[in-house]
């Protein structure tokens, strides 16, 4: 028989008010960790995450960073769970891993921490926080090459093991993890500051439970997260039953020379359940761009957030509520011992491959044009002039895909990764090499009555000999699909020597190619695509993008036509 006195649904206000009482904790730790930090990757690329999780391993909160290192968050503290019972832990006691097979890990950079904390006794949550380190060893600087074939090629494997023991570091622990990296003092000091992060976390969360008590609080949880899970079963209820097909290509396996492969994705929704299913994807990659089961789960939880529900909290009502499965073997669902350092560039493009699938289940109106789904990266390293070591890291924006209604965003990241950009004073600072160009890239947007935004370029120049080049990104081949009309973004380009006669076309996957002082190496993003036929494009707007430099006179008047192009700058010319 039905139940007769069902239990109330938790007010949506308070469950508001509690669940940005827990998102400034983990905002409070989030900036803590990036002020406290040494290296630029985490201090000034914001490439770094947190989390607070209860006691049962469930996530409560995760600040607004990378949503990709959800994943890393999520699968440090399952492992932890696993290799540890609560009942063993000790207050003051951290576990560190990496490891993408050993404790669930996206890629090897990436370092998490995970901090019991104690409530009269018992283990009562955990604090979280996860940094992508620049190097962690292994044959090629930065730990993030395509050459790899294996996850022994891409750096030192941390399973869970406790870095702190009842407050005290382990300082051996902490050394044998520095020292395999090629910046031991970067390591260092950075984990330093992870492991104090978490403490900060954990002070703050006793203050809550001081505040409300451990009862309400716990309570609370149990509200909000069920109070998530309601929302977001509403959300997908909203929308007709039904499947729907996506798919993205990517240029590579992460093998130079090596052909297109596909993303495959179904969407079902029957009622309030939503499945995606990744059957039809391609087989286990023979490069570094597989992704592993939790990285895999980050991606689809964004893609259903950022689609159906942007404002939804970011707790494991979220997770609970989603189910996805892909093929055993297959390069979103890779078997031991596949590398996956480049993971971002498979999640970005399968995150695509789910908005191409709910293009076709909103109406025209809601669509939204390809963006450029990749994560472009410079990766420079060698000696100081001094003698020390560096390893520049940076993963770059390109072009978003314009709506109905709406130009795409220009150089901007997508998706599941959310750095910040490093700025060219910091870099010349930080590491012996010059920013010859930051500049966002003509004609790289999409034509469409609304346009495709920008890629940028970035040209940078040894001022050392010997430093060592690696390269990567998505675009050099598959282009962003326009919607409803519009046309695709424009292409990634690599080039070495830049502007000299000697100036060539580099591999998408270079590796460790060495520079002289005074070489050059110029990365070009993709753009996003354009929404509409380019016909309907506003005047005014096309002859504002050609008197910004946005829009060549030349592409505007292939893509919307000499007569429209005319007429626009007639238009301008009036109105000034």
């Amino acid at each position: 028989m039905p139940d007769t006195n069902p239990t109330p649904a938790a007010d949506p206000v308070a469950m508001e008010v509690f669940a940005n009482r827990l998102l400034s904790i983990t905002e409070e730790m989030g900036h803590i960790l990036i002020r406290a930090s040494f290296s630029t990757n985490i201090k000034e690329r914001k490439d770094c995450s947190v989390g607070m999780f209860d006691a049962k391993g469930r996530c409560i909160a995760q600040a607004a960073h990378m949503p990709l290192h959800l994943g890393s968050l999520l699968g440090a503290v399952r492992s932890v769970l696993e290799h540890t019972p609560v009942e063993a832990m000790k207050d003051g006691d951290a576990f560190v891993c990496n490891d993408v097979f050993l404790a669930r890990g996206t890629h090897q950079p990436d370092i998490t921490i995970v901090t019991p904390i104690f409530f009269e006794g018992r283990v009562a949550f955990f604090a979280v926080n996860t940094g992508h380190h620049s190097d962690v060893g292994g044959p090629y600087p930065g730990s993030m090459s395509q050459a790899a074939r294996s996850i022994f090629e891409e750096g030192l494997r941390i399973p869970v093991m406790r870095i702190a023991r009842q407050g005290e570091v382990d300082e051996d622990l902490l050394r044998m993890i520095a020292h395999n990296s090629r910046e031991p003092v970067e390591r260092t000091l950075d984990l330093r500051a992870q492991i104090a992060v978490n403490r900060r976390g954990a002070d703050l969360m006793l203050r809550l439970v001081a505040a409300d008590g451990i009862e309400a609080v716990e309570r609370a949880i149990d509200d909000l997260i069920a109070y998530t899970a309601r929302r977001l079963r509403a959300r997908i209820a909203a929308m007709p039953d039904g499947e729907w097909h996506g798919e993205r290509w990517m240029d590579s396996d992460g093998v130079p020379g090596g052909e297109k492969i596909r993303l495959a994705v179904r969407v079902a929704v029957k009622g309030s359940d939503l499945l995606l299913d990744f059957e039809g994807s391609a087989p286990q990659a023979r490069g570094a761009m597989n992704v592993a089961g939790v990285a895999l789960e980050a991606t689809c939880y964004y893609a259903v957030k950022a689609l159906l529900d942007p404002d939804l909290p970011a707790n494991s009502g979220l997770f609970e509520t989603v189910r996805l499965t892909a093929p055993e073997g297959s390069i979103l669902n890779p078997r031991f011992p596949a590398a996956t350092a480049v993971r971002a560039i498979t999640c970005n493009r399968a995150s695509g491959a789910i908005f191409d699938a709910m293009n076709r289940a909103v109406p025209p109106e809601r669509r939204m044009a390809m963006s450029h789904d990749s994560v472009p990266l410079l990766l420079v390293a060698g000696e100081r002039r001094n003698g020390g070591p560096y390893v520049y890291l940076e993963t770059l924006a390109g072009g978003i895909g314009a709506t109905c209604g709406a130009d795409g965003a220009d150089a901007a990241q997508v998706h599941t990764v959310n750095s910040s950009n490093l700025p060219a004073e910091a870099l010349e600072i930080e590491y012996p090499l010059l920013v010859d160009e930051y500049a966002l890239v003509a004609d790289s947007g999409g034509a469409g009555r609304w346009r495709g935004g920008l890629g940028l370029a970035r040209q940078i120049s040894s001022r050392v000999d010997g430093s060592l080049l690696t390269a990567r990104g998505e675009g050099y081949v598959t282009d962003a699909p326009g919607c409803e009309g519009g046309l695709p973004g424009g292409l990634a380009r690599l080039r070495h020597r830049p502007g000299t006669p000697q100036e060539a076309p580099l591999p998408t996957a270079t590796t460790a190619m060495r520079l002289t002082a005074g070489e050059a190496v110029r990365i070009q993003t993709p753009g996003g695509g354009g929404f509409g036929a380019p016909s309907q494009r506003d005047p005014q707007g096309l002859a504002a993008d050609i008197h910004d430099g946005k829009v060549s006179r030349e592409a505007a008047e292939r893509d919307y036509g000499t007569a429209h192009v005319q007429q626009a700058l007639a238009g301008w010319e009036d109105r000034s």
